[in-house]
């Protein structure tokens, strides 16, 4: 076997981030999110969680029978857990230790916790010029809200997301999901990626910064478009489109479904199989402006015709003849369709208390490597033992640190 064939089949199962290592001190959602992502694509990831009772969100509800959150077990596969009291002076020891080996650290406290740790970025990367620090929080580390604290709905409000969500008249609501926690996490593992890139060429790590805040206004480009064009601000419009119609949500026979005749040609279509007398010469919709300033009549006359039928039925005489659309799901509508089995989207651990446990696989796809959902989210201290001796702390050490209330691990049930 060739060189180039050998190395091939011992990367086969790899995923493309193997062995990078991660310490995630991040906590509830973003944070946990960004490692999460790393560690699905090969990545080992340390998760350190305080004492006694770690990770907030391991409170967050639902509480499974077991006493385990599922809130908690979604975000947080793939990782090794351990649990540090940084307020010891062994708890800092290993942490250092840590630290001054790993290529990443990820964190999302206020700004200068770390630094009165002793372990801001300037004090680390002098004993470890390759780390990648990488700091998610409310607003940023720089500007006149850095200090602040950060949370997904005052995000939402500050982005201008809140604004245009919805449908007119109403007051202010945020989208249902936590959109900007999630895309803050999905940000910082972007930038931790492209650091890691550098870190290859170079040998030296940097600063990874990004907020909740810029990951709301992200999330505005149509938004931003339109106001920065001409002034524009787009006004709620429920589920349509403020560049196009008919391109939203329409009342079906049993439900809902979503028609995305975008563009004249799709528009077409939905006339010819709709089949609505007199709609194909009806002059306010001739084209695509005309459909803009007359969607609500337009939205009343296709509503008519579309609640006579059931959606699937919509959805198949869309389907014949290639009109882009689909159905409104629930939940557990969308984790059951067969695209989301399809891509392995709907991926299951087994863990040690509350047995199979179902979540989100990683949306990323790769032709070379592998990226896997092995591990289940830990136990609190699980892996302590475990991470510590690969740090060198022998076992007199480690049980001295336990003595210390320093360090805690759990031993997982048979």
């Amino acid at each position: 076997m060739s060189d180039t064939n050998a190395a091939a089949a011992a990367t086969a199962g790899a995923g493309p981030l193997e062995g990078m290592r991660v310490i995630e001190l991040a906590h509830i959602m973003s944070g946990p999110i960004c490692g999460m992502m790393l560690a699905d694509m090969g990545a080992d990831v340390i998760k350190v969680e305080k004492i006694p009772n770690g990770d907030d969100c391991r409170r967050f509800a639902p509480i499974l029978p077991s006493g385990e959150s599922a809130s908690f077990m979604i975000v947080n596969r793939n990782k090794r857990g351990i649990a540090l009291n940084l307020k010891t002076d062994g708890g800092k020891e290993v942490l250092r230790k840590m630290l001054a080996s790993a290529d990443v650290v990820t964190e999302n406290y206020r700004r200068g916790t770390m630094e009165k740790l002793g372990m801001g970025y300037e004090a680390l990367k002098t004993v470890n010029p390759g780390l990648i620090y990488c700091a998610i929080s409310g607003y940023g580390r720089s500007g006149p809200m850095a200090d602040k604290g950060g949370f997904d709905l005052i995000a939402q409000g500050l982005s201008g997301l809140m604004s245009m969500t919805g449908e007119p008249g109403q007051a202010p609501i945020k989208a249902g999901s936590p959109v900007t926690d999630i895309n803050a996490g999905i940000l910082a593992a972007l930038g931790i990626s492209a650091a890691y890139a550098r870190k290859q060429a170079t040998g030296l790590g940097q600063m990874v910064d990004t907020s909740l805040f810029e990951a709301g206004l992200q999330q505005m480009y149509w938004a931003f478009a339109n106001y920065f064009a001409d002034g524009t601000v787009l006004p709620k419009a429920g589920s349509a489109n403020p560049t196009s119609a008919p391109y939203q949500a329409f009342r079906t026979q049993d439900g809902w479904v979503n028609i995305g005749a975008a563009n004249q040609s799709n528009y077409e279509r939905l006339v010819g199989v709709l089949n609505i007398p007199g709609l194909a010469d009806d002059e306010r919709f001739q084209t695509n402006a005309g459909r803009l300033k007359h969607r609500d009549a337009l939205v009343e006359i296709l509503t008519r015709r579309l609640v006579e039928r059931t959606t699937d039925e919509w959805l198949a005489s869309f389907d014949r003849i290639g009109l882009p659309s689909g159905a409104v799901l629930s939940v557990p509508e969308a984790s059951s369709h067969e695209q989301a089995i399809a891509r392995g989207m709907i991926v299951e651990t087994a863990h040690p208390l509350a047995g199979p446990m179902r979540g989100i696989g990683l949306p990323i796809h790769f032709s070379e490597g592998c990226t896997k959902a092995s591990r289940p989210a830990p136990l609190l201290g699980q892996h302590t033992g475990e991470v510590l001796e690969e740090y060198g702390f022998d076992e007199a050490r480690i049980q001295a640190l336990k003595d210390e209330g320093a360090i805690l691990e759990t031993d997982v049930p048979a």
